[in-house]
């Protein structure tokens, strides 16, 4: 026996098998892409284990070199084209012949070498690549390129084509980020063609203007379009006769359109465009077939449809195999304090996190808050506030990421898909179980693992008890994570006094806002004035202002809550601008401002603020403050 000094910690004495000890310390990248998906399993799986090797800076280098040139490999998708050791698997090589030659060879290019299950299943099961189907399979797993290729096929052989200038395929999909993402394949499929064909986009949150004049002065071939979008081009003529020859006509991600808010969008999108008399082919794609989509396929497909599922019968849903647990919040107040004594203590198992807010304003809020140093990741922002531009760089951004947390809307609920997202956390209540359940989902993707941890008011915690079918614990950590909230308070103080007073005002309205239309108010047993009441408790010890912020009297009228006590009715200038004002004190602490005394009587007394005064006009916070004018009540 050999006897010696014992060798450092390697990767590979950490990775699982089929790795042998003898591989030296330096990784050595395959060149095969046989093995990317053995790779790709052992090294998420065993993530947490690799983060903690020491002084194995190459180690580390190696590791990320890895998952780039894998997550180049895969393409946008996040889909392996195959299984580690391609057994069973089917090459696109296998299509030749069969598929337009310059669809293979756009898959050549973006090194798509095999077909995944639900793509293998469309190319190989329907009677006809014209045929009308329903196709069940979950987000991730390649049904983009499962309808694209059929479709693009069909057009490329001239199989009743429309006149040049009219859209041949409509693709209608809940989400911006969907459509930026099928918009992509598209171009990418059609990139060797001698004359690419026309993909364009409509969608909201951007500049419809230009994008119809795009549309209308163009070539259109495909075009993919969220609901509302869609609806309102159909909604004028000349817009209208560019969809009036079209071809295929395919619903993604079905279910989720349907099940949010979309259906009447939906039908009257199906009452607008030619009928399914003339021929065109219908293609729904979903993960479920809940009785809505039934509804709308009725229309969509013809009776004797293809029925294609890749999901297996006896398989596990997300949401029930995902460790899931709930950290109930002493008051709102300590929201901000809590989620950072949270987050300091899981990202010592968990590297890449979703945080979800209930509004995109609330989002903005948390964004701008952890950015200031609260947590040691990177931290990405994404929400309808933003612009698609901003939004589609954030989502690619996030994706690449090895490590970080995105603080985000319900725009990323569900349909897309995150690498390596470990922990889910919400901040509040959901609008119901079901968007929940579609947030959890964007961990434990994959075959990885995953957690998801919900925070609560114990106004809030009917939420388990209404869905008491979802397996959520209390987490075993609570008592630590609520004792670890006060000593975060200085830095979350800090942070909140570095924001400005309109991204406060944004968040409070919008806090206001979410309870006063969601039908929620009598679940946790508030009224309206109740409801203010809490808001500015949220406004004043959680975010630090100095006193609730100014609303709007026509935004409080819109919102049902006209004449209700308790607002900070806005005059002049209190809405515009962003500047940062003195916190009155420490988010979670019912403390007055030690460095105004006036202040502390919140909207009868000065503000802080250097700006403007109080209700009584100090502009420091005394009685009697500089320039101020008396404020409407």
């Amino acid at each position: 026996m050999k006897t010696g000094r014992t060798r450092p910690l390697r990767v590979f004495d950490i990775l699982v098998p089929p790795w042998p000890p003898t591989v030296p310390h330096r990784i050595k990248l395959p060149r095969g892409k046989t093995n990317w998906f053995e790779f790709y399993s052992a090294i998420t799986r065993n993530w947490n284990k690799l983060k903690g090797l020491k002084n194995c800076w190459q180690i580390w280098k190696d590791v990320q070199e890895i998952i780039r040139r894998i997550r180049k490999y895969q393409g946008e998708s996040t889909v392996m084209q195959g299984p580690g050791n391609n057994d069973g698997a089917h090459p696109y090589a296998t299509m030749a012949g069969k598929l337009d030659s310059k669809l293979l060879q756009a898959l050549k290019v973006m090194e798509f070498e095999y077909m995944t299950p639900v793509q293998h299943r469309v190319l190989t099961e329907l009677p006809s690549w014209r045929s009308d189907c329903l196709v069940q399979a979950k987000t991730g797993t390649g049904k983009t390129l499962a309808f694209l290729l059929p479709t693009l096929h069909c057009l490329l052989q001239g199989h009743s084509a429309p006149p040049r200038g009219q859209v041949a395929i409509l693709i209608i999909t809940p989400t911006r980020e969907l459509a930026q993402q099928i918009a992509k394949s598209c171009d990418q499929l059609t990139s060797q063609l001698a004359r690419p064909l026309e993909c364009h986009i409509a969608v909201g949150g951007t500049a419809r203007a230009s994008a119809l004049a795009r549309f209308m002065k163009g070539a259109p071939s495909i075009l993919v379009a969220t609901p509302g979008r869609l609806k309102d081009y159909l909604s004028e003529p000349s817009t209208a006769e560019k969809l009036s020859n079209i071809q295929t006509l395919i619903l993604d991600e079905a279910d989720t359109m349907l099940e949010s808010g979309f259906l009447a969008d939906v039908k009257r999108i199906l009452q607008l465009i030619p009928p399914k008399s003339t021929g065109w082919q219908g293609m729904c794609f979903s993960a479920t077939v809940p009785p809505k989509v039934k509804d709308v396929v009725s229309v969509v497909l013809k009776p004797g449809y293809t029925s294609i599922s890749t999901i297996e019968k006896n398989e596990t849903p997300t949401h029930e195999r995902v460790p899931q647990y709930h950290v109930l919040i002493p008051s709102v107040a300590d929201t901000f304090t809590t989620l950072a004594s949270l987050l300091n203590l899981e990202i010592k198992n968990s590297s890449k996190i979703i945080v979800f807010g209930v509004t995109a304003n609330m989002v903005a809020l948390f964004a701008a808050a952890f950015s200031q140093g609260l947590t040691p990741l990177k931290v990405f922002e994404i929400h309808s506030r933003l612009s698609q531009s901003a939004r589609t760089k954030t989502t690619a951004l996030f994706k690449e990421a090895a490590t970080g947390i995105m603080f985000a809307s319900d725009v990323i609920g569900r349909g897309m898909d995150f690498p390596n997202v470990d922990l889910v956390i919400q901040v509040g209540l959901p609008s119901n179980g079901e968007q929940y359940v579609h947030r959890v989902g964007r961990t434990a993707r994959a075959g990885n693992d995953g957690r998801a941890i919900i925070l609560l008011t114990e106004a809030e915690s009917f939420f388990m008890k209404v869905n008491r079918h979802l397996p959520i614990q209390p987490h075993p950590q609570t008592d630590a994570i609520n004792a670890g909230a006060s000593s975060c308070a200085d830095a979350v103080t800090k942070a909140m006094y570095s924001i400005g007073e309109e991204t406060k005002q944004r968040a409070y309205s919008s806090y206001i806002g979410f309870f006063a239309g969601s039908g929620l108010l009598k679940q946790v047993r508030l009224d309206k004035p109740g409801l203010v009441q809490l808001a500015n408790e949220l406004a004043i010890q959680g975010m630090g202002c100095p006193e609730p912020p100014p609303m709007d009297k026509k935004v409080v009228g819109k919102m049902g809550l006209k004449g209700v006590p308790g607002f900070n009715y806005a005059t002049g200038n209190d809405l515009n601008g962003d500047r940062p004002a003195r916190p009155r004190g420490r988010p979670g602490n019912k403390t007055r401002d030690v460095l105004s005394p006036g202040a502390g009587q919140g909207d009868r007394r000065g503000s802080v603020s250097k700006n403007r005064g109080g209700r009584r006009g100090g502009g420091r916070g005394g009685r009697g403050g500089r320039g101020g004018k008396p404020r409407a009540a």
